[in-house]
């Protein structure tokens, strides 16, 4: 199985990213406008291999809270570590979504893009 990134974020000022999308996917983006809410998967690139094999956390880190399996969780420990954030629109710009609201890190590689 191969995955292929279409974008990458780049963090900005308060809870506003830019999801530069690579050229030849550009055209995916017709019909997005400013309003619009999206789901952004990405790959959480910064999680180290080891915590990839993690299959129970205690949910946010907090080791008064019992162990939980990851499924059950957000938690980014997981063996394929993908994160999906709802985000709201706020401009487009060519290959360029400025949005509120995406969980990811700057770097971190756009999987994929799907109206919410």
């Amino acid at each position: 199985m191969n995955i292929t990134p279409i974008a990458t974020v780049r963090r900005l000022e308060g809870e506003q990213s830019k999801i530069i999308v690579a050229e030849q996917y550009a055209r995916g983006l017709e019909g997005i406008e400013p309003g619009r809410k999206l789901q952004i998967l990405y790959w959480m690139h910064k999680l180290p291999d080891e915590a990839r094999h993690e299959l129970q956390v205690h949910p946010q880190g907090d080791t008064n809270r019992p162990l939980r399996g990851v499924f059950a969780l957000r938690s980014p420990m997981r063996p394929n570590p993908i994160g999906v954030s709802v985000v709201e629109v706020s401009a487009i710009e060519a290959n360029e979504l400025t949005v509120t609201g995406l969980d990811a890190q700057d770097g971190s590689p756009v999987i994929d893009i799907k109206g919410a």
